[in-house]
C-alpha cells in the first residue's frame, strides 16, 4: 500500500484519535466485562454529559463527533476488536444521511453497520445496534428531511437484529416526537435538534443498560 494512501484512510477515519488510550487499555488486565461504545458526536458527548457512566463502569468510550459508518468502519478493530470487549454497542448513520462525507445510501449505511456487527460476532463480541436517534432537521444542512430514512433504516436494523441473534436497541421510541423529531425541549434544544440533552442521555443510559445486561446472560 502506498504510504500516502495509508496516511489518508488512517486521516479519514481518524485512527490516531484513540490510539494512546488504546494502547494503555491493552496494557491493562481489566477486559472483564468490557462494553465498547462506537459512534459518532452523540456517543462522545455522552462522555462530556455522564462521565461517571463510563469510568464507574467497565464502560469504554470510542465516539468521534462527524463521523459516518464508513469511518466507523474503518476504525473497528482498533477501537474495539482489539480492545476485546465482551460486548459491542454500535450506535451509527445519522451522519451519513446527513452527507457528512458525502452521499451515502440507506443500504450502505446497513451494510457498514451489518459488516461491524458481523466483525464484531466473529471475534466473539456479543452486539448490540442501537436505532438511529430521531432527527427532524440537520441545522448544518437543512433541508433533508431524514425522519423518513430514519424509520426505514431503524426498521431494517430491527429486522437485521432479529435473524441474527443480536440485540436491537431502541431509542428513537422512546425519545421520538409525533413528526420524528428529537423531543424539544425534553431531550434536545430548538437550535441543535440532533444531540442530547443530559435528560435524554439518562433516558439512553436506561436503555443501554438493560440492553448489555441482556447482552451478558
Amino acid at each position: 500500500m502506498p504510504q500516502a494512501y495509508a496516511q489518508n484512510w488512517r486521516e479519514f477515519a481518524n485512527t490516531s484519535r484513540y490510539e494512546k488510550a488504546n494502547l494503555e487499555l491493552k496494557l491493562q488486565t481489566k477486559a472483564h466485562n468490557r462494553v465498547v461504545f462506537m459512534g459518532n458526536s452523540i456517543t462522545e458527548n455522552w462522555m462530556a454529559f455522564r462521565p461517571e457512566f463510563f469510568t464507574d463502569r467497565n464502560y469504554i468510550n470510542r465516539g468521534i463527533g462527524g463521523q459516518t459508518t464508513s469511518q466507523m468502519l474503518l476504525r473497528f478493530r482498533p477501537d474495539v476488536i482489539d480492545l476485546k470487549p465482551e460486548v459491542v454497542v454500535i450506535l451509527a448513520g445519522t451522519n451519513d444521511l446527513a452527507g457528512n462525507t458525502g452521499y451515502t445510501s440507506e443500504e450502505t449505511i446497513i451494510g457498514n453497520i451489518k459488516s461491524m456487527a458481523e466483525l464484531a460476532h466473529t471475534n466473539g463480541i456479543k452486539v448490540v445496534i442501537s436505532s438511529i436517534l430521531p432527527a427532524i432537521e440537520y441545522l448544518w444542512r437543512p433541508g433533508l428531511e431524514p425522519a423518513p430514512k430514519i424509520i426505514s433504516i431503524n426498521t431494517a436494523l430491527k429486522t437485521y437484529t432479529q435473524e441474527n441473534n443480536f440485540i436491537y436497541l431502541d431509542y428513537f421510541s422512546a425519545m421520538a416526537d409525533d413528526k420524528g423529531g428529537l423531543k424539544v425541549p425534553d431531550y434536545t434544544t430548538a437550535n441543535d435538534l440532533v444531540h442530547p440533552n443530559l435528560a435524554g442521555y439518562l433516558v439512553m443510559e436506561k436503555l443501554v443498560e438493560k440492553a448489555i445486561k441482556k447482552a451478558f446472560q
